[in-house]
């Protein structure tokens, strides 16, 4: 019964007490709604008494609001900075691969320098190994029997003859340079148009051999291949004749063979192949 009565004392003290709020808070309602001097300057009094503290009890929510939204500034910054590294790191790659088809595309304009006979026809391919050694030089291709080539065709790049294709394969050919001790072209030397043999000895300046006619060659003087043979079509560009340290005549090729990247596979209509193509040596007899 105690316990009965405590509980209904406790009510109503919880009454009175929501009853004295409401009162209280109606009382500072109607008195802010008074339009009085005196009931403003009451109201202005009490709000400097007021506003202080809370300013100073809100100044640490403040405070860590500002934390927050820092924090999350710096994540949005941070995230952003990631995207643009990314963004930057794409037109980098783009840039570069730009840059590569652009440097392959002056390589393969460079091949159109050298001019060649309107009767011959010609395939472009691009030098994938170098398969030579210190006894022979030669490089392969990505050119085979599927893409028209023959065994024992002429090969060139933009300057110059290169060599011979010696070896061939449906997707690849091997092309004997003109360096390699194997190599043997007919020649043709200007201004007298003597005949003669370019012969590679291991060396960037192959030797001229079997020179026709009386005429002494003189340095500069631009040779040529003659046709002579059947195997390299007449015309093609092979170098100039210098004179070597040893007082020797040879050959200062056009094309650089420690910088090929794309050669033409040339290809005469009714090209005559000799019986041992692959082997690369001419068994031409000057008459």
């Amino acid at each position: 019964m105690a316990s009965q009565g405590q509980g209904e004392h406790l009510g109503i003290i919880r009454y009175i007490l929501v009853a004295t709020i409401l009162v209280l808070l109606l009382v500072i309602f109607l008195f802010w709604r008074i339009d009085n001097a005196r009931a403003e300057r009451f109201r202005l009094a009490l709000l400097n008494q007021i506003v202080p503290n809370v300013t100073f009890l809100t100044s640490p929510v403040k405070s860590v609001g500002r934390m927050v939204t820092g924090m999350i500034s710096y994540t949005d910054v941070y995230k952003q900075n990631k995207r643009l590294q990314l963004e930057l790191n794409e037109m980098k790659k783009w840039r570069e691969a730009a840059l590569q088809l652009e440097q392959k595309n002056a390589k393969l304009r460079a091949l159109n320098n050298l001019k060649l006979s309107p009767s011959l026809l010609w395939i472009t391919g691009e030098i994938i190994a170098d398969s030579g050694s210190p006894f022979n030089s030669s490089i392969l291709i990505n050119l085979g029997t599927d893409d028209g080539v023959l065994d024992g065709a002429a090969v060139a790049d933009g300057l110059g003859l290169v060599g011979r294709i010696s070896g061939v394969e449906k997707k690849l050919s091997r092309v004997i340079l003109l360096s390699d001790v194997k190599s043997f072209v007919p020649a043709m030397i200007e201004p007298n148009n003597q005949e003669a043999i370019v012969r590679g000895n291991n060396s960037s300046v192959p030797s001229i051999d079997f020179i026709r006619g009386t005429s002494k060659i003189q340095p500069g003087s631009r040779i040529y291949t003659s046709g002579r043979g059947g195997i390299f079509p007449a015309g093609i560009l092979i170098g100039k004749a210098i004179l070597s340290p040893e007082k020797k005549i040879k050959t200062r090729l056009a094309a650089n063979l420690n910088q090929l990247d794309y050669v033409r596979v040339i290809i005469k209509r009714n090209l005559k192949i000799p019986a041992k193509a692959g082997s690369l040596i001419i068994n031409y007899e000057i008459q």
